[in-house]
């Protein structure tokens, strides 16, 4: 039966197309237009001499959303909400922290101004790091709120007692949901009611579960009255209406959002839940003969709901349980493989493998997961992008949005059981530009399934490639020593 498509809105149905081959449509960065010249500088300073196209298309479209300072939308109206939908490892972070740091720039009083809130801590800190390089400098405060220090130290990073009242520390607050809604909730004088940018990261994960309920929280807190802020009822915020004479005679802090993801929910129903103001979708996501209208379309061509990177190569292996950790051996110790990020399903899978690879010995191994302490973690990361681990096996978890550099093989050793977690993990290679290959270890009976998952998502070009059974002969023997030795220390 034909499936019954749902009524995009306009703004979905027609969102603004961005080039998806990066190094084809690099923009010298003082051909965008609008950039503060200390920030021109920054960038140059750390060996950015051109965006990508999503930073070149995105970037302008926040400064000119607040050309006016950031107390008033253009022309005196609300700012357009925005989303941005592209691949991993397409600039998404530059993206908002240049405008965000320069339409701040210039303000007088510090106030929490922007919001960013991420899923995991990993990002949370990526992101925070960003917005550090940029503020240096200016006299802007980024404060990283992700539960890594006691709840009482961020407080003090967040808010100072006066004796006039609360003054805020930070203008720029960058945050993982559940430490933020406590924050909201229980540290005195933290206030949202000055915010003017919300900045909310891998979207479809803060739509899908709990978090949900964080964003509004957040919104609730924007336009809820302060306490003590006689001199500022002049600012005070009325929820968003229509603008009328009333309305509009006293200046009101517009509340932007900004909401970015690698996959973007095309979903009407949830993505009314976030309650976006005239949004505008800019995307990399699409279907090349769709956008290229050349009416030549195919059956099928039209549901390409996710771009991969453009350098990935993409191939899978059949096999059964046991020759699962037989094929990785091989991969890393035959076939000479380097810079291997490996991902199983589960945090014990992951630790078993680990304990595995290290008992056969002969390869660099390491595991990242959420057993780990950040700094661990964060130790971890710099020795394989430093070369010194070969092989790094995660879960979903710990490896979301992490910008690893230099990988140069993803191996699924556990097939993903969602579309999703697959063009995540591949993402983590091929990244800016660069190439990389994703092998996945798909048992018989998942074989279907999967090219099914792969096909309905609009991949095609994924290849089978056997590994014969002679060539992990050499193994077995040393492999079976190192099972072995395995039982007896989990023992």
């Amino acid at each position: 039966s034909p499936q019954v498509q749902p009524f995009l809105p306009q703004w979905l149905a027609q969102p603004k197309l961005v080039q998806k081959r990066i190094k084809d449509n690099l923009v010298p960065i003082t051909e965008v237009p609008g950039i503060h010249p200390r920030l021109l500088k920054k960038l140059q300073m750390n060996g950015i001499e051109s965006f990508f196209p999503v930073q070149a298309e995105v970037i302008p479209a926040v400064l000119q959303s607040a050309a006016n300072g950031y107390l008033l939308g253009p022309g005196g109206y609300r700012p357009k909400d925005i989303c941005v939908s592209a691949p991993t490892g397409s600039g998404k972070t530059l993206s908002f922290v240049i405008p965000i740091v320069q339409v701040l720039l210039d303000r007088v009083i510090c106030h929490v101004r922007a919001l960013v809130v991420l899923p995991t801590k990993e990002l949370a800190q990526q992101v925070s790091k960003v917005f550090n390089i940029y503020t240096d400098g200016t006299g802007l405060k980024v404060v990283l709120i992700t539960g890594q220090k006691s709840f009482a130290k961020e407080q003090e990073m967040l808010v100072q007692k006066k004796v006039t009242g609360y003054c805020s520390l930070a203008d720029i607050v960058v945050a993982t949901p559940g430490r933020l809604t406590d924050h909201i909730n229980q540290t005195p004088g933290f206030s949202l009611t000055q915010l003017r940018f919300l900045i909310v990261d891998e979207a479809d994960r803060m739509i899908d579960d709990m978090h949900q309920n964080c964003l509004n929280q957040i919104v609730r807190a924007a336009f809820q009255v302060d306490d003590d802020s006689g001199s500022n009822m002049l600012f005070q915020r009325t929820t968003p209406g229509p603008i009328t004479a009333a309305s509009s005679c006293c200046p009101q802090i517009p509340l932007q959002k900004l909401l970015f993801s690698a996959t973007l929910t095309q979903d009407p129903e949830k993505l009314q839940q976030l309650d976006l103001f005239q949004p505008r979708l800019f995307t990399s996501i699409y279907s090349e003969k769709k956008a290229l209208g050349d009416g030549a379309e195919t059956e099928g061509d039209t549901d390409k709901k996710y771009t991969l990177p453009e350098g990935l190569s993409q191939c899978y292996v059949p096999c059964d349980l046991n020759s699962k950790p037989l094929l990785l051996l091989h991969f890393m110790l035959t076939m000479k493989f380097t810079r291997v990020l490996c991902f199983t399903n589960s945090r014990e899978a992951s630790h078993r493998l680990f304990l595995l690879v290290q008992a056969f010995g002969g390869v660099t191994v390491a595991e990242f997961s959420s057993r780990l302490a950040p700094k661990e973690r964060q130790r971890t990361m710099k020795a394989f992008e430093q070369g010194k681990i070969q092989l790094l096996i995660s879960t979903d978890a710990a490896a979301r949005g992490i910008d690893v550099k230099r990988v140069n093989y993803v191996v699924n050793y556990d097939a993903p059981q969602f579309i999703r977690a697959y063009v995540h993990r591949v993402g983590r290679t091929a990244r800016a530009g660069e190439v990389g290959v994703a092998f996945s270890l798909v048992l018989r009976i998942q074989e279907r399934r999967f090219l099914r998952m792969l096909k309905d998502a609009g991949i095609q070009d994924i290849k089978k490639h056997p590994v014969k059974g002679n060539s992990l002969k050499p193994l077995v023997q040393r492999y079976e020593a190192a099972l072995c030795k395995l039982e007896k220390t989990v023992k």
